[in-house]
């Protein structure tokens, strides 16, 4: 049978803050009462990672295994072409949005939208987004680069909290290239270049610690990661 969710966890040296919101993921949809899958996408991780991820107790969760850490985007990209579900989310496994927060993205593809992104930026009174004030600006930089580079009308292009029916997914993960942290950008740029429909929600979401996204430490990689998918997009 075929799940009704799929969802992709990308996780890089991630032994410590894993468990938790794999259970948590776990907990929420055995409680919806549905068929649904979970990938661990272990990216070449050093720290026994995939060690922790006992598939065993829950026939519902299963590891990729990359050989050797290849990039945040390449390993979503590898989970989401192993997925079944009718619709497809990945999210980073510290949990900084909540898997609770499908309740938001769910009504637009619902209502016809082929990729759903959650989003830190958008106001709602309803959600609640707790942020260091220097990545609130980071943020904002690359927001506008991003707008720049093609991308006008998205609030965020960077969280981790994406939803797809299956034939977006299909679609746009095949040919998706950006392997780094940037991808997120590449990705919406092909669904653009697709014509799909894509929603913005507000999410609730917390910086937690320990990221591995920093201005200095990711940012000039990301940087050209957008050139460089934008070149892509021009040759389409």
């Amino acid at each position: 049978m075929t799940p009704g969710w799929s969802i992709v966890i990308p996780a890089f040296n991630e032994a410590r803050r894993l468990p938790s919101f794999r259970d948590t993921v776990v907990a929420y949809f055995e409680g919806r009462d549905e068929l649904y899958e979970v990938i661990v996408v272990d990216d070449g991780s050093t720290d026994g990672t995939s060690a922790i991820v006992d598939t065993r107790q829950v026939t519902a969760v299963r590891v990729l295994r990359l050989q050797r850490n290849a990039g945040k985007g390449a390993a979503v990209r590898a989970g989401m072409l192993a997925t079944r579900g009718a619709y497809r989310l990945f999210a980073d496994a510290d949990g900084a949005t909540p898997i609770e927060e499908l309740k938001r993205l769910e009504p637009a593809l619902m209502a016809g939208a082929d990729v759903v992104i959650g989003s830190r930026a958008l106001v709602d009174s309803g959600v609640s987004v707790t942020v260091r004030r220097l990545r609130v600006v980071a943020d904002r930089m690359f927001n506008w680069l991003v707008a720049r580079a093609g991308l006008e009308g998205v609030a965020d292009s960077q969280c981790s909290f994406k939803a797809f029916t299956a034939a977006a997914a299909g679609r746009l993960f095949e040919p998706h290239a950006t392997r780094g942290f940037g991808f997120d950008v590449e990705l919406l740029m092909l669904a653009k270049w697709h014509g799909f429909k894509v929603a913005e929600v507000a999410v609730n979401w917390v910086d937690k610690p320990g990221s591995k996204v920093g201005v200095f430490k990711t940012g000039p990689g990301m940087f050209w990661e957008i050139v460089r998918a934008r070149l892509r997009m021009v040759r389409r």
